[in-house]
């Protein structure tokens, strides 16, 4: 069954059911992203600002993909590697590196990134479930599969990854 509604802020909604498997598909825009060899996308919504990669404060007993934090025109900001959130390989700095500034719940947080790539528009038709199997990434953080030229996108739910209990963030 599948229906379809808009939101203002989104395109089209769509509710794919598979089985005992549901999960929401919103179209919109998605900043694509890039960690190890796979490609992400992750909605510009979420998305506040892209900044060069600068050395964090450290955080004593912080989680390890917790880099430190730093501080945004007075806002402290947690940055959190997500090479490491995700148990994606070592996390290697280079001049691509980059932060991504997201406001999650109200929050906000920053994502360190291998490199962004650009900016895509995936109609909610486009993205499909992923298979769910074990792997590294927790499959409540993956809405779906998207193919884009010859790129296969993660579409990734970043407000359920890095909505935690170790960052502080929780739906309000």
């Amino acid at each position: 069954m599948e229906s379809a509604t808009s939101t203002p802020s989104q395109g089209a909604v769509h509710d794919h059911s598979f089985g005992d498997n549901t999960y929401r598909a919103l179209g919109g825009q998605y900043l694509t992203l890039r960690l190890g060899q796979e490609d992400y996308a992750i909605d510009i919504m979420r998305v506040q600002e892209i900044r060069s990669y600068e050395q964090p404060t450290k955080m004593v007993n912080s989680p390890s993909f917790i880099k430190g934090v730093i501080n945004l025109r007075g806002v402290i900001v947690p940055i959190v590697d997500l090479r490491l959130k995700l148990h994606i390989g070592s996390a290697d700095y280079t001049e691509f590196t980059v932060v991504i500034v997201l406001n999650i719940f109200g929050s906000i947080v920053g994502a360190v990134v291998d490199a962004v790539s650009d900016v895509v528009t995936l109609g909610a038709e486009a993205i499909k479930p992923a298979p769910q199997f074990d792997s590294g990434i927790e499959a409540r953080f993956v809405l779906g599969l998207a193919h884009v030229g010859e790129r296969t996108l993660i579409v990734m739910d970043m407000q359920t990854l890095l909505s935690h209990a170790e960052l502080g963030i929780s739906a309000k």
